[in-house]
């Protein structure tokens, strides 16, 4: 029986922002490939700085002198922040995960300063009974650590926590310590699979 859900932040939760900050770069002479080079692609985002390896201010200062940008750190996570909305249906759905019973989960490679800035922009985590962290934990997805600390966060069995990602390659690890885990593709066939487990919404 399905006792908890983990809901994906980027592309789910907050849909568009990843594009729309890479959008918002360009007006300022960024091309996409070089936003993508630095903000999604590089190894100090992903093996430095989303693992709590760098601060924020180290990051975005490196990201300014890799884009030639006359910015601060803060005002570049600023216009990060800016870029980001919420999907109101993902925010009812886990709202009534909550009142119907099941916890809550967020399991994120991420770094603070996105985290504390959404937060303070739309108090995202008010809504989740967990959140795991991968720059509090010093692993990112798929690695093992990070869905061991979901698992213990959370406090329920590992095979009653349901875990689905866009990413396959970030499935693995989880099934392999029991977590219930099938692949993301939209958020309609996110709520039929739920269903198709169990879980009543």
């Amino acid at each position: 029986m399905i006792k908890a859900i983990t809901f994906d932040l980027d592309g789910v939760y907050f849909p568009n922002g990843k594009g729309n900050f890479i959008k918002a770069l360009g007006k300022l002479g960024v091309s996409e490939d070089e936003a993508k080079r630095v903000f999604l692609k590089s190894d100090q985002m992903n093996r430095v700085y989303k693992i709590g390896k760098m601060t924020d201010e180290e990051f975005w200062s490196w990201a300014a002198k890799e884009w030639k940008l006359q910015k601060t750190p803060q005002e570049l996570i600023d216009l990060l922040i800016s870029s980001y909305d919420v999907d109101d249906r993902v925010v009812a759905t886990v709202k009534n995960v909550r009142v119907s019973g099941y916890k809550a989960l967020v399991c994120s490679s991420n770094f603070p300063a996105r985290v504390n800035g959404l937060q303070q922009k739309f108090s995202f985590l008010d809504n989740f009974d967990t959140a795991v962290f991968s720059y509090e934990v010093g692993a990112n997805k798929p690695s093992e650590r990070i869905f061991q600390e979901l698992i213990n966060r959370a406090g329920v069995p590992a095979e009653t926590i349901v875990f689905a990602d866009d990413h396959a390659d970030n499935l693995g690890e989880a099934k392999q310590l029991g977590i219930t885990t099938f692949l993301y593709k939209d958020f309609n066939k996110f709520i039929d699979q739920l269903k198709n487990l169990g879980v009543k919404l």
